[in-house]
């Protein structure tokens, strides 16, 4: 992950100097049509698409696809083996947590809680790193100076530990949650933004629109944002896999979804005692944890190799 990030701001600003919408053979295609036949032969972009529809269907359903309620307990069924261990049960196919409480169910629930939150959060720090990334790379001067104060101190402070410290002082939800870690994540935003708005602002057609007469916000908003969509859709899909892994630590560390709430980190968290006796309890929400990222990270690689393209010579 951390090598697409490095790679991400130089094949973003190629993508603003090299006109897209040519195949191999040099035929002209427009940029939308080049992109859907680039994505029909990009294995990573499907495979990831497809995982994260899977899981998409089973959040936005779980209320009817789970069997069992999330919240009910019984101590009667505490520690459940899963299904095809000695001892497991058709009826809780992957056993039950230490208050009975169904883990099939409670997965399921947390896909709904891990989207939302990672969704939640990449969006505002979508909002507030374009933003801040487009007046400076467009304005410049003092305006650019300030906003280059701003980053730096936002990366003079650990996210992590500034989410922990918000979040124990606010106080725990998932909406606190989402804003939380929103706020803390738009400087990557603002960098590619910033430095693809630093091009285009030199070329042809924000001249003729500025001799049009058009005011300097009209050509930002109107002109130079429209083109920096694919470099935004990127940047998303990857703090979208970064919120969720946030999350995922803070509820681990007691500081992000509070109980009962079916948190997959919280779920790792109250199995961790049981790790050596029980380890499904750890490794399932683990599991889940781990493909709903590598599913999002394979679908921003596959975005980016769509959608940027590099003229070869």
């Amino acid at each position: 992950m951390m090598t697409t990030r490095q790679t991400l701001s130089d094949a973003s600003i190629a993508s603003v100097e090299t006109p897209p919408g040519h195949d191999e053979a040099g035929l002209g295609l427009s940029p939308t049509m080049a992109a859907l036949k680039r994505a029909r032969k990009h294995h990573g972009l499907k495979i990831g698409f497809g995982i994260l529809l899977v899981m998409a269907v089973f959040a936005l359903f779980a209320p009817w696809l789970a069997p069992h309620d999330p919240y009910m307990q019984n101590l009667s069924l505490r520690m459940l083996p899963p299904v095809w261990t000695e001892g497991g049960s058709w009826e809780y196919l992957l056993g039950t947590d230490h208050l009975g409480r169904d883990y099939l169910s409670r997965l399921i629930h947390g896909a709904r809680i891990s989207m939302t939150i990672g969704l939640g959060a990449a969006s505002i720090g979508a909002v507030i790193g374009v933003t801040l990334g487009l007046i400076a790379g467009y304005f410049g001067g003092w305006i650019d100076q300030a906003v280059n104060f701003l980053v730096t101190c936002q990366l003079a402070v650990p996210s992590l530990l500034l989410i922990m410290a918000l979040v124990f002082v606010i106080g725990q939800s998932v909406t606190v949650v989402i804003f939380v870690i929103g706020a803390t994540h738009w400087v990557f935003y603002l960098v590619v933004t910033r430095s693809a708005t630093l091009r285009l602002r030199e070329l042809d057609f924000v001249a003729a629109a500025n001799a049009m007469g058009c005011s300097k916000f009209q050509i930002a908003v109107r002109e130079v944002l429209p083109n920096l969509v694919n470099q935004i859709m990127v940047i998303f899909t990857l703090e979208v896999a970064v919120a969720i892994l946030n999350e995922a630590t803070l509820s681990f560390l007691g500081l992000g979804i509070p109980s009962p709430l079916p948190s997959w980190g919280l779920m790792i968290a109250e199995g961790k005692t049981a790790m050596f006796f029980q380890p499904w309890l750890v490794i399932l929400p683990g599991i889940a944890l781990f493909i709903l990222v590598i599913a999002i990270n394979l679908l921003g690689d596959g975005v980016r190799d769509v959608t940027v393209t590099n003229r070869r010579n």
